[in-house]
């Protein structure tokens, strides 16, 4: 059963609750008229089925937020963990006298990972990012062009941060395939560097 469709249900179990419950209270009413003791159960009784319905529907309604918050501080763990698994590696490999297959390697996988978790803005500067570290690693090392390697990821680290902290500024509606494209051309820019 989908959201809506819940919510419908319980509107439409509250609107005849409401309505039942007038009707027995003005019929407990006519019917108990001499003896105010019974009306004062029936009373008693509408306000504990009132209290529980509501109840039922306010646990409801929280257990729903709890779960999503816990889903939403799970993936923001693993996008935090994915961002730090990148910076590590840029670290390791700039300071290396000699980049390896295996460090190549290790960019196309987390440029995959970044794929799942990051947000169209950072994938869009990783793409730039890469750009930067393909004309870099030309000459087999990243660590005679700190510069440019830290300005480029300078740019990448202001996009995560928007991104983990949910804070970014420009923010633009990205469509589907516009973040297919991104994600196609980040897994192309990773998988053409080479080390000659």
């Amino acid at each position: 059963m989908n959201n809506y469709t819940k919510k419908l249900l319980y509107l439409l179990l509250t609107f005849i609750t409401l309505i039942a419950g007038y009707a027995y209270l003005r019929y407990a009413y006519k019917v108990t008229d001499s003896t105010p003791f019974t009306q004062e159960i029936v009373l008693i009784i509408l306000g504990t089925i009132a209290t529980v319905f509501i109840t039922a529907l306010l646990l409801n309604k929280q257990t729903e937020v709890e779960i999503e918050k816990e889903q939403n501080i799970k993936f923001l763990d693993l996008k935090a963990a994915t961002y730090e698994r990148l910076l590590d590696l840029m670290e390791s490999m700039s300071e290396q006298s000699l980049l390896t297959d295996k460090e190549i390697t290790k960019l196309q996988f987390v440029t995959h990972r970044l794929a799942i978790f990051a947000s169209p803005a950072v994938l869009n500067e990783y793409n730039n990012f890469l750009k930067v570290i393909s004309i870099l690693s030309k000459d087999g090392t990243l660590s005679n062009d700190d510069q440019q390697l830290g300005e480029a990821l300078g740019k990448l680290t202001i996009q995560i941060r928007f991104d983990l902290l949910n804070e970014n500024p420009h923010q633009k509606s990205y469509t589907a395939e516009q973040i297919k494209r991104m994600i196609k051309k980040n897994s192309d820019s990773s998988s053409s560097i080479n080390i000659d």
